[in-house]
């Protein structure tokens, strides 16, 4: 499949499993406010085939950089990181995966990241929805404090509420996938069809 039609595949199941609208009543965000879409991308950033397109998808983002890994905040970032590393194997040029922690363990190693990481290698951080930017960055931070070099970010959906702004002032170099606005576009375009 080339990457055209896999993006376009994504994006039609990001459309049918992990895209919700209602009015009445308006979801309830993680950051408290309230909103009439949400994205839940479990049931496409955990399906076999949405995670073999993901995996397709980021890795052609990454075809110009030099990242040796990929992870971000557990749990919305695991299965992006998980599925990259698979399918970069598979294409000839591994990236790792790894797991920023909410909170570092309190035995053992007390490691906030866990993964086969070095001090200085190149990683992108990836988190499945971007809205204020909260999580995004903690994972920025978690990584740096690990002496990680971050190349850049890239979300699978931006809310397009501020939180691509807020990383770009620890990150330069911030990237989606999808954007709320095309995501919504073809949800108007899909609603419309049906009606018809």
């Amino acid at each position: 499949m080339n990457p055209g039609d896999a993006r376009e595949r994504l994006k039609a199941m990001v459309l049918e499993r992990s895209f919700r609208y209602r009015d009445d009543p308006p979801f309830t965000l993680a950051s408290g406010r309230t909103s009439p879409f949400y994205f839940n991308c479990k049931p496409t950033t955990l399906d076999p085939e949405g995670m073999n397109l993901i995996g397709n998808v980021l890795f052609d983002l990454l075809e110009d950089s030099q990242v040796t890994a990929a992870g971000g905040l557990t749990l919305g970032a695991d299965p992006l990181a998980n599925a990259l590393s698979v399918i970069s194997w598979q294409r000839g040029r591994s990236i790792k995966s790894f797991i920023v922690r909410k909170e570092a363990k309190e035995h053992g190693m007390k490691s906030a990241i866990e993964g086969n990481l070095q001090a200085g290698e190149r990683v992108v951080i990836l988190d499945d929805v971007i809205t204020t930017g909260g999580s995004t960055i903690q994972a920025v931070e978690r990584a740096r404090e690990e002496g990680l070099m971050i190349d850049r970010v890239i979300a699978f959906i931006d809310r397009e509420e501020g939180g691509r702004e807020a990383i770009e002032q620890f990150v330069p170099s911030v990237q989606a996938v999808f954007t709320r606005t095309e995501i919504m576009e073809n949800y108007g375009v899909k609603n419309t069809s049906r009606r018809q």
